[in-house]
């Protein structure tokens, strides 16, 4: 793996803010990080509060100005929220589209409907994963927990087997596939290739989901065997409409943003020419924002029209699904705003020194970091947007390619082990029924395979990519 010196990064480098020591530095790193994890953990404050106090504390800790920290802090909310928000505002109304129309409902049912016996833990990986593109990972649990719940009950399958699968599917997409909020992050923080990062992720995301879901699902289910919660199993959301989209158009629609900016980023490989033609409108159409938006207009005709949705009802399904992403704007825009007072106060040049003194990969250190702030915040984003931070400086000089799978990295250490203080933890186990300690040998021990797993395989492509 390439590493950079101290010296390829001077001429690029920002003057940092504050003359501190490493030694400062680190222990303002752990300052910043410790007052975060202290008010989500202790104090209960939303993790934008948090993140906003914690960036004060760092920098007051580094020895930097105040002035100069808001600065910093504003700039970096600014500049996260102006190049990410939009996309994740559209990632939201596609994927309100697809719940509200009842095309999520016609993919479950149309795959569930071929799957039978051996095949259903498979089945539960495809669903998951094709619906887990444009969903948050609260929104797809909720939306995919009456499917499990319901094919467990009347299949009379046994429930860790059927859910681990889809929950390994959905937490896979969340971590390392764009559109979701953490990797877009990462890839603008350290100034990645979108098509390039959505291909190696997909090629990383296969196996990985793979054994962590169907493959692990089968010890889980030996481990705990629970049946699931009758007073759990609610309506179907789309069982009022009189007519559901297709499945092939549903499929389509879903895919289309991510075709785009795959088509976009072959192109830019095979061809490598800025001038050509084809090329410039590849350029155009596998941009994040036109592919995106793209999928909602499209989304719009071929789910909301063809569910009967007339404009009143699309407009208001649009306009729903905007406000509950507001604390997730947020999140993003305050990591952001850590993520460049970490990179002002000289943090970022005392991570790549750490990383020469101590020849460590930077996939392997991004990774670390990543499983770190992971384990103390329980919040997978905030885990990538501040490993991101951190380790931005290693990217510089980086190939295509090797900043694409540090972004990977990044996101396999964000989903380590979750625990007691991450709340999906806590989802899960209220709608499967399960206890505390249940919950940790099925779930927490699936975000570690899928972890591991993932870095592996980011290592492996390292070597020969």
């Amino acid at each position: 793996m390439t590493r950079l010196s101290v010296e390829m990064l001077a001429a690029d480098a920002t003057e940092p803010i504050t003359s501190a020591g490493n030694a400062q530095l680190g222990i303002a790193v752990l300052a910043g990080i410790a007052v975060i994890v202290l008010l989500i953990t202790k104090f209960k404050l939303h993790a934008f509060l948090a993140l906003t106090i914690g960036s004060l504390a760092l920098g007051a800790f580094a020895g930097a100005p105040l002035g100069a920290t808001l600065d910093s802090f504003t700039t970096g909310l600014g500049k996260t929220v102006a190049s990410v928000g939009v996309l994740i505002a559209l990632g939201a109304i596609l994927g309100k589209l697809l719940a509200d129309s009842g095309g999520a409902d016609q993919i479950v049912d149309t795959i569930l409907a071929k799957a039978k016996g051996r095949s259903m833990p498979w089945a539960m990986v495809l669903i998951a994963s094709v619906i887990g593109l444009p969903l948050f990972f609260e929104v797809g649990i909720v939306l995919l927990i009456p499917v499990v719940l319901l094919v467990a009950k009347r299949g009379n399958y046994s429930l860790m087997r059927i859910g681990i699968p889809a929950l390994a599917g959905l937490s896979v997409m969340h971590g390392l596939i764009p559109p979701h909020p953490g990797p877009l992050v990462a890839i603008d923080a350290l100034k990645a290739n979108l098509g390039i990062t959505l291909a190696l992720g997909l090629l990383v995301a296969i196996p990985t989901v793979i054994i962590a879901g169907p493959l692990f699902s089968r010890y889980a289910a030996r481990w705990v065997d629970v049946h699931a919660p009758e007073n759990l199993i609610p309506q179907r959301p789309t069982e009022d409409l009189e007519k559901r989209p297709g499945f092939g158009v549903t499929v389509a629609t879903v895919l289309l943003p991510v075709v785009l900016m795959l088509v976009k980023a072959l192109v830019d490989i095979v061809v490598d020419d800025p001038e050509n033609p084809v090329q410039k409108v590849t350029d155009v159409i596998g941009s994040p924002l036109i592919a995106l938006l793209a999928a909602v207009i499209v989304g719009m005709f071929t789910l909301g029209r063809a569910a009967g949705f007339g404009k009143d009802r699309i407009a208001t399904t649009v306009e729903k699904s905007l406000a509950p992403i507001a604390g997730v704007l947020l999140i993003v825009g305050a990591g952001g705003g850590f993520k460049q007072t970490l990179i002002d106060v000289g943090v970022g040049q005392m991570i790549l020194e750490f990383s020469e003194n101590w020849s460590i990969p930077a996939l392997l250190l991004a990774w670390l970091i990543a499983v770190a702030i992971r384990l103390a915040t329980g919040s997978a984003t905030v885990a990538t947007i501040s490993a991101a931070g951190l380790v931005a400086p290693l990217a510089e000089g980086m190939s295509t390619t090797e900043t694409a799978l540090l972004v990977l990295a990044i996101g396999a250490g964000s989903l380590f082990f979750s625990h007691v203080n991450d709340a999906g933890f806590w989802l899960v186990k209220e709608y499967f029924g399960m206890n505390v300690g249940q919950t940790i040998k099925t779930w927490s021990v699936m975000e570690t395979i899928i972890s591991v797993v993932g870095i592996i395989f980011v290592l492996l492509l390292s070597l020969v990519l």
